[in-house]
């Protein structure tokens, strides 16, 4: 049986390979596109037509009948439905040939991890009334601009990183989790992105424990052999689609997975890691329980994290900043410019006009066309 879909490629000796290059769209069967000769060839048709409507009319010898043979609207109206019809059986044309143009779409992204920072230096208050209240209200204001399809999960790390809630739609249980954040010594950035990445691939075998003590994986005795990995390939960085981490901290590590690896781990696996730094570069003096410390923002870790996994870095110095720098990375997390077939969209365009063409008609003479 021949292969229906090679039909298109019968006339590919004829179509000059340049044009779809050159075109504002691409085309997957240009060589349908020479049925677009057939545009002029019916203006033709329609301008020998009105000539010889007009000629066969100066046989009659009453004025008005004349007239009523040239159509009674105005002359230039009455050429409005044929040129819509002519428009839909172009856009028709078009469909067939199916077109392919860089349009903005909502991203295939499922999942989004917010990696957010619980270590004792987000007591700070250069961002008031703290860096942790401004966090946690920027994070809610960002759950709720995002579109219900894309579950979220949260990950809270300080000295060590926990799932605080695993990815899901329920927004109230998330806001609930980002609610019971309790300050906690210690920052481990790294870990917040390995927990994270071990979120979004649970069967990858990514361990926490293994990789920051080295220690055999959960589950395996002491005297087990553990069981052999599966083989990792990594993919380009940033070619994961499906998921993103946000990471939200003052970039300051004190304990942990070094945060270049993780953010290396990331890239590995093509999933970008959105830095959002929080509090000032010059820093606070804080206090907690007979001990003190200044705390100051590291861009140049949060920096290099969201370069080595082709993401961004945004600074938030402020309350508002930070709400601001949420509502970007919604935007950014939501929509994309892809290449995208747009047959459906040309042919809904085609129906469109040829409803409008004998509307109007039937409007202005009583008739089709």
């Amino acid at each position: 049986m021949n292969d229906i879909t090679k039909f298109p490629d019968m006339f590919s000796s004829w179509w000059p390979k340049s044009f779809p290059s050159s075109f504002p769209m691409t085309f997957m069967w240009p060589s349908l596109l020479w049925l677009l000769l057939a545009v002029p060839l019916l203006v033709a048709v329609y301008v020998w037509l009105l000539r010889r409507k007009k000629k066969a009319s100066l046989r009659f010898a009453s004025l008005s009948i004349v007239r009523e043979a040239m159509d009674t609207g105005p002359s230039f109206r009455r050429h409005i439905p044929p040129m819509l019809f002519l428009l839909a059986i172009t856009m028709m044309l078009l469909a067939a040939s199916r077109p392919f143009a860089v349009v903005t779409l909502p991203m295939q992204q499922e999942t989004i991890m917010l990696a957010m920072d619980v270590s004792g230096s987000m007591r700070a208050t250069d961002v008031l009334p703290t860096r942790m209240v401004a966090a946690q209200n920027a994070a809610k204001a960002f759950l709720a601009e995002l579109p219900r399809n894309i579950k979220v999960g949260i990950v809270a790390f300080a000295g060590s990183a926990q799932v605080a809630q695993i990815p899901t739609l329920n927004r109230e249980d998330l806001v609930s989790a980002i609610d019971r954040f309790q300050l906690q010594r210690g920052t481990a950035i790294g870990n917040g992105i390995v927990m994270s990445l071990a979120t979004l691939f649970p069967d990858s075998g990514i361990d926490l424990a293994q990789l920051q003590y080295g220690q055999k994986p959960r589950g395996v005795a002491i005297d087990e052999k553990p069981k052999e990995k599966k083989e990792f390939t990594p993919v380009a960085p940033g070619s994961y689609s499906s998921a993103a981490i946000i990471l939200l901290t003052d970039g300051q590590r004190t304990t942990g997975v070094d945060s270049l690896e993780a953010a290396k781990m990331a890239s590995e696996r093509g999933v970008r890691v959105y830095t959002v730094g929080v509090g000032t570069t010059s820093g606070e003096t804080i206090g907690f329980e007979g001990w003190s410390m200044r705390v100051k923002l590291d861009e140049e870790t949060l920096k290099a994290i969201a370069n080595k996994t082709q993401a961004d870095y945004f600074y938030a110095g402020t309350a508002a900043d930070l709400k601001k720098v949420y509502e970007t990375l919604s935007s950014r997390l939501t929509v994309e410019k892809k290449e995208t077939e747009i047959s459906g969209l040309l042919a809904l365009i085609a129906a469109a006009l040829a409803i409008a063409s004998a509307g109007l008609s039937m409007l202005w003479f009583n008739r089709i066309l």
